[in-house]
């Protein structure tokens, strides 16, 4: 990959967890680019050796910076480059980094392994074993940052297992897999046990082709006999393209987690909430995706997201094979679908979908008591709303529109009307100010949502769909390559 120099004398902070904007820190390069600019504190010491790397990280001092001379580094079988207890504190990371982003390439089955490491920050590496890159449950606080894992294509093998408290995944591309296998994966220690406020931002994940049906997720947030475990995990700002190794691109398996602000385009995967509880979905992009949005579960929150020229319906709420997951549950249970309740669904936006949405029937336990609210649905395909197995839903505000029969939601549910959305730049259906959508919704938002998918503030009467008409300056938008990934500023 394309390699940028650190600057040392541009020195940024180390990650803030749950940061809603870009790193600081960065430094014009001599041709006009953004170099990133190297995260520690000093004092710094330049190794070019695999032994002189491991005799600097067994000596480090709180706060130390190891830079490795770039160039390819073969890893012995059996002597992996160890972080046996070391570490910084919060403020003050033990930082081990190529000299330039790119610049350094690890062979071999295993580069670093970890145990009791905490405060660390591993930056600008690329990544090639054999074997899955652990960040074990015995240690805390590890950065990933600004590096390339492409792995050995191996079946089954994992790019990455998270089970850490407090890990930073951040500005990394994961890429390039053709067989089964999970690119990021996030669990915890014991069996049942979660990770706890792992963040995970501006990453780029592409070119995942597994051809199965299952198991080829570019990020799994938890496992089935996790689901009941809070995680608190955040997964914001990260791009998806042409990720088709599994139906499910982020898959949610846990509870009380964040999705937001996150782009997918041309992909197979879309998000899915298939085990767990209270997870918000917010201001992500969907863009000529295969899928969309599935639930199931309890009291999640779904708003502001856009969902265009999509080939599959929009959103699912899923039936079940149990009403709710308990603890104590039977592990042959805990893998059965639970049914989504008291989910709420708003101020979204879908356009070209092949359906808008609907409500599972080839499992036995209704949906029920879900809130579907102003949002849009365009479109000429499949059914704007299949949506009779249901039970005390609450349907209003939504907008329909295009040559989609209406279906079966209830018509106190929904207006059909024009929203005069228009393409932009971005690929982006939105409204104008002339739309009917414009002060359209029925429900004060306030309590669920403060700001539209671009950032912009929402109005006590909200406009319909995931667009808030308005001259303030977008916050966000769709994600492009230069955005994420190592190299991005």
């Amino acid at each position: 990959m394309k390699r940028r120099t650190f600057i040392l004398s541009g020195l940024a902070g180390a990650a803030t967890a749950f940061a809603g904007v870009q790193a600081a820190g960065a430094a014009v390069g001599p041709a006009g680019g953004v170099v990133p600019a190297l995260v520690g504190t000093g004092p710094y010491t330049t190794v070019s050796s695999l032994s002189a790397l491991q005799k600097a990280i067994d000596t480090a001092v709180e706060g130390a910076t190891i830079i490795l001379a770039d160039g390819t580094y073969a890893v012995p079988d059996g002597a992996p480059i160890r972080l046996d207890g070391v570490g910084g504190r919060w403020n003050k990371h033990l930082t081990i980094t190529a000299a330039t982003v790119g610049g350094v390439t690890f062979t071999g089955a295993q580069s670093f392994v970890l145990s009791g490491a905490h405060h660390v920050t591993l930056r600008g590496f690329v990544f090639t074993q054999s074997t899955t890159f652990e960040i074990p449950a015995d240690c805390q606080a590890i950065t990933m940052s600004r590096n390339e894992f492409a792995l050995a294509d191996i079946e089954g093998l994992f790019h990455a297992m998270v089970r850490a408290d407090d890990t930073v995944v951040e500005y990394n591309h994961f890429h390039s897999k053709s067989t089964l296998g999970v690119l990021l994966a996030i669990e915890g220690g014991g069996s049942t046990d979660m990770a706890q406020r792992v963040h995970i931002h501006h990453n780029y994940f592409s070119d995942h082709s597994f051809a199965g049906d299952n198991g080829g997720e570019p990020i799994r947030l938890g496992v089935s006999p996790r689901a009941l475990s809070s995680a608190h995990a955040v997964v914001e700002y990260n791009l998806f393209e042409r990720t088709n190794g599994d139906p499910e691109a982020i898959s949610v398996k846990s509870s009380d987690n964040i999705v937001r602000y996150n782009t997918f385009r041309d992909s197979g995967g879309g998000i899915v909430l298939r085990h767990g509880n209270r997870t918000r979905v917010e201001s992500n992009h969907i863009i000529r995706g295969e899928r969309g949005i599935r639930i199931y579960g309890n009291d999640h929150v779904i708003v502001n997201n856009y969902i265009g020229d999509n080939a599959d319906t929009a959103f699912v709420l899923g039936a079940g094979t149990v009403r709710d997951h308990y603890e104590g549950e039977p592990s042959s249970s805990r893998t059965k679908n639970d049914a989504a309740d008291r989910v709420r669904i708003a101020l979204n936006t879908v356009v070209n979908a092949a359906g808008g949405i609907s409500c599972e029937t080839h499992r036995p336990i209704t949906p029920m008591d879900c809130v579907i609210v102003d949002n849009i649905f365009q479109g000429d395909a499949g059914t704007q709303s299949v949506v009779s197995n249901s039970i005390g839903f609450t349907w209003a505000g939504n907008m329909f529109w295009g040559a989609a029969p209406d279906g079966d939601m209830p018509a106190t549910g929904f207006t059909r009307a024009d929203p005069r959305l228009a393409k932009d730049a971005a690929d982006v259906w939105r409204i104008g100010s002339g739309s009917p959508a414009v002060n359209a919704s029925t429900q004060d938002h306030s309590a669920w949502v403060r700001d539209d998918i671009d950032g912009r503030q929402r109005l006590v009467k909200a406009d319909a769909g995931a667009h808030e008409v308005s001259m303030a300056r977008p916050m966000r938008g769709p994600l492009r390559t230069a955005d994420v990934g190592p190299l991005a500023p």
